[in-house]
């Protein structure tokens, strides 16, 4: 990962605004939306991401299957709930808070890990 004083973190745009309240102080996040680059398909997504951000945050579970993650300067945290809902994903976040400051850029983290 690249030194930097805080993780950056883009969330995906089927994920509520809301998570970004939830993550600890070592991060700094924005979503899609607010980039302004909605309704970009994920490789092109990724793409962009990968030149500004160190993690992107989705519930997409078919991007590891779909990218190639591994060739990335961006480490993807999937969080693997029954929604998209914020109440299904918040208790999520303890556990990806976690994990941010670890993850490794073209690598993938599921939370919680054993589902």
């Amino acid at each position: 990962m690249r030194y930097r004083a805080k993780v950056l973190i883009l969330l995906d745009e089927n994920l509520p605004r809301r998570l970004t309240r939830l993550l600890g102080p070592g991060a700094q996040a924005t979503t899609v939306g607010r980039r302004g680059w909605s309704g970009k398909r994920n490789g092109e997504l990724l793409s962009m991401a990968a030149k500004e951000f160190d993690v992107f945050l989705t519930t997409d579970k078919g991007i590891q299957h779909q990218q190639n993650v591994s060739r990335l300067d961006l480490a993807v945290v999937l969080l693997r709930a029954w929604s998209n809902a914020y109440e299904d994903l918040a208790p999520l976040m303890v556990e990806a808070n976690a994990k941010l400051g670890s993850v490794e850029p073209g690598t993938v983290v599921r939370i919680p890990a054993d589902r």
